[in-house]
């Protein structure tokens, strides 16, 4: 199916059950799944330009911009994984069909999402953001030690 259909029906998808008020909605298909695919944006975006966009609704955690494997340059296309799952309800409702520098973005789930295999020309710390992502990670020390101290005070 052509992309640009594609965003149309679910954006007719969304509008429909927004009249309807239905108790299931077709985003529950996806709720194990915290990964976007996100198309049609102008290759001169980077990896933070998108994060600055998609960020809107949640905390992004991890994205995987596909580029060229030879120039190394963006192919227009990414997928995304929030810290919250619904966070993807929100920018696949609200961001898909929207234009970014006159393209048109594509913005829908992904239901199994498998970060890419080990490559021998990648470095360390790209493996590391691949496999962890980049949100921050919580310290726990600090909010063991927070609780130590709120309870001597009482």
């Amino acid at each position: 199916m052509n992309p640009l259909t594609n965003m149309k029906n679910v954006l007719k998808l969304s509008e429909h059950e927004l009249q309807n008020g239905g108790k299931k909605s077709w985003h529950d298909m996806y709720k194990d799944s915290a990964w976007i695919f996100v198309a049609g944006f102008p290759y001169t975006l980077t990896e933070g330009d998108l994060v600055c966009v998609f960020s809107q609704y949640g905390e992004v955690v991890n994205i995987n911009l596909i580029r060229d494997s030879k120039t190394g340059k963006s192919k227009g296309f990414c997928f995304l994984c929030y810290e919250d799952q619904r966070s993807t309800v929100l920018a696949v409702d609200n961001l898909n069909g929207i234009k970014i520098l006159d393209r048109t973005l594509r913005v829908d789930h992904v239901a199994d999402y498998k970060p890419p295999k080990e490559n021998e020309r990648m470095d360390e710390e790209t493996l590391r953001l691949y496999m962890e992502g980049c949100a921050p990670k919580p310290q726990l020390q600090h909010i063991k030690a927070e609780k130590k101290d709120s309870k001597s005070y009482r």
